[in-house]
C-alpha cells in the first residue's frame, strides 16, 4: 500500500498524539489541527479513527519485508546476514518505537473494533522469511538444527524493549544524559550485545 504525502503527515501526526495521549485520548480533530489538513479530507483518505490506525500499521511495517529478503538473497556469509538483519531489525524498531507503544496496548484491547488482519499477515510473511533463512543455514551446516525460531524475534524485541521501557533506570546507570546518548547506546552497545545473543543462539550446538 502506497500512500500520499498529504496521507503521511496524516499518518506521522497520529502516530505521534496517539503515542502521547493514547488512541482514546486523541480525537480526528485533534488530528487535524496538529497536521494542519482539515477533518473532511482525514474522513476522505481513512474513513474513522479505526481505519487510520490500521493504515498507520501497514505504513510502519511495510518495507521491512522488501529489506529482509534484500539482506538474506544479498552476497554475504550466513553469519554476516545475520549482522545485518539483526542492525535493520532493531534500528528500524527504534526509530518507529511510537508504533510498537501504540500496537502493544491496542492489540490487547479486546473491546476496540481494529482489523489487525493486514499487520497479522505482513508478521506472519516475515516469519516465514526468517524461518526458511535458518532452515538453509541448517541444512548449510552454518546454524544449529535445535534452534527455536520462533524465539528469535521475541528475543531481540524483549531485549531492546526491557532497555528502552527501563529507560529511566539505564540513563541514570549508564550516566546517559541525552536522546542523542541513548540513540548512541543503541547503535554501539545495545546492538552488538543481541547479535551476539543471536549469532550464539544460531550456533551454539547442544
Amino acid at each position: 500500500m502506497t500512500f500520499n504525502d498529504k496521507q503521511i503527515k496524516i499518518l506521522e501526526t497520529a502516530e505521534r498524539l496517539f503515542a502521547e495521549h493514547g488512541f482514546d485520548g486523541t480525537s480526528v480533530r485533534h488530528i487535524s489541527k496538529d497536521a494542519e489538513i482539515n477533518i473532511a479530507m482525514i474522513s476522505y483518505y481513512f474513513g474513522s479513527k479505526e481505519k487510520l490506525l490500521e493504515s498507520l500499521l501497514l505504513y510502519r511495517i511495510s518495507g521491512f519485508g522488501l529489506e529482509l529478503e534484500n539482506i538474506i538473497k544479498g552476497d554475504l556469509s550466513y553469519i554476516e546476514k545475520v549482522d545485518a538483519f539483526v542492525d535493520m531489525l532493531v534500528k528500524r524498531i527504534h526509530k518507529n518505537r511510537r508504533i510498537h507503544k501504540i500496537v502493544n496496548f491496542e492489540y490487547s484491547n479486546q473491546f476496540r473494533q481494529i482489523n489487525f488482519e493486514g499487520y497479522e499477515q505482513n508478521k506472519k510473511e516475515n516469519f516465514n522469511t526468517i524461518a526458511n533463512f535458518v532452515k538453509n543455514g541448517q541444512e548449510a551446516g552454518e546454524f544449529n538444527p535445535n534452534i527455536n525460531v520462533q524465539m528469535i524475534i521475541p528475543t531481540i524485541l524483549g531485549t531492546y524493549f526491557h532497555f528502552y521501557y527501563n529507560k529511566q533506570f539505564y540513563t541514570s546507570l549508564l550516566n546517559i544524559n541525552s536522546n542523542s546518548d541513548v540513540d548512541q547506546y543503541v547503535e554501539h552497545q545495545l546492538i552488538p550485545h543481541i547479535k551476539q545473543i543471536i549469532k550464539a543462539l544460531l550456533t551454539y550446538e547442544k
